[in-house]
């Protein structure tokens, strides 16, 4: 008997994925739980373990590959046609999954959502529609119309759960939601999309302009020109730092501050205490000390509703650049951490951008993100706001620089603090205190430190 495992619920809405690389072949023996491929969805990159343990019979795409949420992923012969190997040590939790139970035999301890904890004695239906997925568009019947003013709707509101399709639509001004899906209960399918963007082609060829046209045309190929694809993280950045822009009425304010006492903290805190706190563990500090004195810039605008969303806990981004791509993983509830808790979660965080492999739940729920690009070398940036929050802070490099220190000349290590806000949150006087708290703190930074 063979079992077919599909590609499971990732959560919040995601409805497809790009394998990124299979870690099992055809012919391979395998453990029940034991992780058989690597995708990549809009959030984050997962390796899924298989509910089902026997020989690996087929597998149903290849890296690059797009699938469909409840599309076959690998197809595996059952426990009669091979011994099975002893299941591999997985982490703790794998995204996606709840915590592992002891299993014996075939049943799967890894709860991925849509087969419990035994294996299914159900046999999955097919998507309606065939296998999702191909990167083709799907051909439409001759006789359907493809002029763009059939195909959009502005009375029509169908779901769109996928983010990629929703944000492919957006790339080429199209609402998703004013398309007819073809998916179950006319959910919208990146197949819709890619009809509505040909169609969208075709009417602009065929259509004469009245005037001068207010679409850019592709640049014409030159020698020596690459075109390199966007990956799906790639894609996700542009998106949000797009919206970013676009929404937010961001104003920027910037300090020069003294930040020798601060580097001379750094070197006391381990000669008193023996424990050693990186630059950026103390900057944070200060910023969940700022924060709780200006809570309003901790928030979220809800625009539907004309609200300010005020968030109780603080949510602190750090952005990080990592092998994927710009991320930025967040320290969940850092008001209520310790400084030495704070540090060693920053320092988890620092480790696991070398790979960019961090989970979904480590992706989501920021309210303020603190960008420490002091050392890509650069002194100071305008920094676009980390979408949906309000506000975040910059740190440059600290350099020795000419300084007065009590009427005198001196050479002292200098610091540009860069702070970017929603102008609709709060005025300049906010941001300004803001600011001015964080330098305070740089420049006299035991005054805080030894109150916390």
């Amino acid at each position: 008997m063979s079992n077919v495992f599909v590609l499971p619920d990732l959560g919040e809405g995601l409805t497809e994925a790009e394998i990124v690389s299979w870690l099992v072949a055809p012919g391979d023996i395998i453990a029940v739980d034991q992780p058989v491929v690597e995708v990549e969805s809009a959030k984050s990159t997962v390796e899924l373990p298989s509910p089902h343990g026997g020989r690996v019979e087929t597998l149903h795409g290849a890296p690059g590959d797009v699938i469909q949420k409840g599309a076959p992923l690998i197809t595996i012969a059952g426990e009669n046609s091979a011994p099975l190997a002893p299941a591999p040590d997985l982490p703790d939790i794998v995204p996606g999954t709840a915590l592992r139970e002891e299993q014996t035999g075939t049943e799967s301890g890894a709860v991925l959502v849509g087969y419990g904890t035994r294996e299914s004695t159900v046999r999955l239906k097919r998507p309606e529609g065939g296998r999702f997925g191909k990167r083709t568009p799907v051909a439409q019947p001759a006789a359907q119309p493809t002029a763009t003013a059939v195909v959009l709707d502005p009375a029509r509101h169908s779901p769109v759960i996928s983010p990629l399709v929703r944000k492919q639509a957006q790339l080429h001004g199209i609402d998703a939601s004013q398309l007819v899906g073809s998916g179950p209960g006319s959910l919208v399918l990146r197949s819709d999309v890619d009809v509505a963007i040909a169609a969208l082609e075709s009417s602009l060829s065929a259509t004469p302009q009245a005037g001068p046209s207010t679409t850019a045309a592709p640049m014409a190929a030159v020698a020596g020109d690459t075109r390199i694809p966007m990956s799906n993280m790639r894609k996700l950045i542009s998106t949000r730092l797009s919206t970013s822009r676009s929404t937010i009425p961001e104003a920027t304010i910037w300090l020069d501050v003294d930040a020798t006492e601060l580097v001379n903290a750094k070197d006391r805190l381990l000669k008193s205490t023996g424990e050693r706190f990186s630059l950026t563990t103390l900057l944070a500090r200060f910023v969940v000390a700022a924060l709780t004195e200006y809570p309003i810039l901790n928030s979220s605008v809800d625009a539907a509703a004309s609200e300010i969303v005020q968030h109780g806990a603080i949510g602190l981004g750090l952005a990080a650049q990592t092998p994927r791509g710009l991320m930025v993983p967040v320290i969940h509830d850092a008001g209520s951490l310790t400084t030495l808790e704070l540090r060693d979660q920053i320092a988890a965080v620092v480790a696991q951008s070398e790979k960019g492999d961090y989970p979904q739940s480590a992706l989501t729920g920021g309210t303020f993100t603190l960008n420490n690009y002091g050392g890509f070398g650069v002194d100071g940036s305008t920094p676009i706001i980390n979408y949906p929050e309000v506000a975040m802070l910059g740190v440059g490099r600290i350099l020795d620089r000419p300084w007065v220190v009590d009427g005198e000349l001196a050479v002292r290590k200098v610091v540009t603090l860069s702070f970017v806000f929603d102008h609709r949150v709060c005025d300049g006087d906010i941001a300004s205190g803001f600011l001015t708290f964080i330098a305070r703190c740089v420049a006299e930074p035991l005054t805080l430190l030894g109150s916390v």
